[in-house]
């Protein structure tokens, strides 16, 4: 049993729309203390009920896609000079991951490799079609932004720790733009979730992205047909969305709208074959 913090729990509870009962039968703990913890009128709740909490979501917890320490790509290592060591994905700067081969799919965050899955065909047509409506809508207002998707670099905190390839990335300052990569936080940042990438984009990068001056984020979520969009600079919560919903960019004050129901009908044959592969 995994201990897991309180907001991922929080996260879990709505996304599988679990009940306080269905938690508390599935942890052991009284439903009046779940009640009390998830409500957040226990201040500081006890590491052991959190413990026994986690338990209630075991098996929603991050399994495949964690951070890989057996050295998985084996002789990578010993290739030349400029082989990186990958026995330990620990300690790597932006000089190790611009050294790594062209098959290795990896993200650099504060001095940590995080391997990438490989995208299905259901998030590159979701990728593009969000990269298509915001660009269309940059041109139509002639505006100063740039979108982009992956794989793009991103050099974050414009230090040599993190180096990130977000599905889709709108940046608005073009000083922050290279001819290689992006130097600095993109204004809004978009992710589609798959089952292997699902901890990385909901925790691990939502927090980087939140701490780096990522000003509006979203988790497209397609297998719940959700998105979740976080506005930093108003609250650190999300709003969420289904896929037959009108979404307002918060960047543009609102002024521009990406109708996901018109999305989703135009992906529809591909979203119906994601479930039943998940059947």
């Amino acid at each position: 049993m995994k201990l897991i913090t309180l907001d991922e729990m929080i996260f879990y509870k709505k996304i599988y729309g679990l009940s306080y009962m269905d938690i508390a039968e599935r942890s052991g703990v009284p439903l009046s203390t779940v009640q009390k913890v998830f409500s957040k009128a226990t201040a500081i709740p006890r590491n052991k009920t959190l413990l026994y909490l986690s338990k209630a979501f075991d098996e929603f917890q991050e399994s495949s896609y964690s951070m890989v320490n057996d050295g998985v790509y084996e002789g990578i290592s010993s290739g030349g000079s400029n082989a990186v060591d990958l026995s330990s994905y620990e300690n790597k700067t932006i000089n190790d991951y611009l050294a790594l081969p062209n098959d290795v799919r990896v993200e650099l965050i504060d001095g940590v490799f995080y391997d990438m899955a490989s995208p299905s065909y259901l998030h590159q047509k979701i990728s593009f079609e969000l990269a298509y409506l915001m660009e269309e809508y940059i041109r139509s207002n002639k505006g100063k932004c740039s979108v982009s998707y992956a794989p793009t670099d991103v050099q974050l905190d414009k230090d040599d720790k993190t180096m990130v390839q977000p599905d889709v990335l709108v940046t608005c300052d073009r000083k922050k733009i290279t001819y290689a990569r992006v130097v600095g936080a993109p204004d809004l940042i978009i992710e589609v979730l798959s089952d292997s990438n699902w901890y990385h984009d909901v925790f691990r990068k939502k927090n980087k992205y939140e701490s780096s001056g990522v000003r509006e984020y979203w988790i497209v979520m397609p297998k719940q047909r959700k998105i979740m969009v976080y506005f930093f600079e108003k609250s650190s919560n999300p709003t969420e969305y289904s896929f037959n919903d009108i979404i307002p960019v918060n960047i543009w004050d609102g002024k521009c709208l990406i109708n996901f129901k018109e999305i989703s009908e135009r992906l529809d044959y591909l979203l119906n074959a994601a479930e039943q592969n998940n059947a």
